[in-house]
């Protein structure tokens, strides 16, 4: 059985997912960091096993970046993904109250656009904003 945890995973495990769904792993004391640091943390674990994450970035008023949405691959497509989006986004409408006008953002990895789609998310382009831009130094 699949259980939900509101709460920072550590860096061991944070690795291990980051690993399987191929975005490499990075040093302990960087993803303590990291992690310290986000608004909201969801873990999904079939008993020990930490199978799924997501996170929230942000500054609780005008913009928030949903983050590390992952899940194992052996687990995907069984709604992990899904329970993880909508504890997410239950964390933003808790927000939304306070700060109407919050901008969420989510850059998903190419391919799994259509995923967040089913959560009402559309493109930068779409909404009038421009296209989406990174900096890689």
């Amino acid at each position: 059985m699949i259980k939900y945890e509101e709460k920072i995973p550590k860096p061991e495990e944070y690795n291990y997912i980051s690993e399987s769904v191929g975005w490499g792993t990075r040093e302990k004391h960087i993803i303590e960091i990291a992690l310290n640091n986000s608004l909201y943390s969801i873990c999904a674990y079939d008993g020990d096993k930490m199978i799924g994450y997501g996170r929230i970035i942000g500054d609780k008023t005008m913009f928030l970046y949903i983050q590390d949405i992952m899940v194992v691959p052996e687990y995907q497509s069984k709604k992990v993904g899904t329970h993880i989006m909508e504890n997410i986004l239950n964390y933003v409408k808790k927000l939304k109250k306070e700060s109407q006008e919050i901008r969420i953002y989510i850059g998903p990895s190419k391919g799994k656009e259509s995923f967040y789609e089913r959560f009402g998310f559309i493109s930068r382009e779409d909404a009038d904003l421009g296209k989406g831009m990174i900096l890689k130094i």
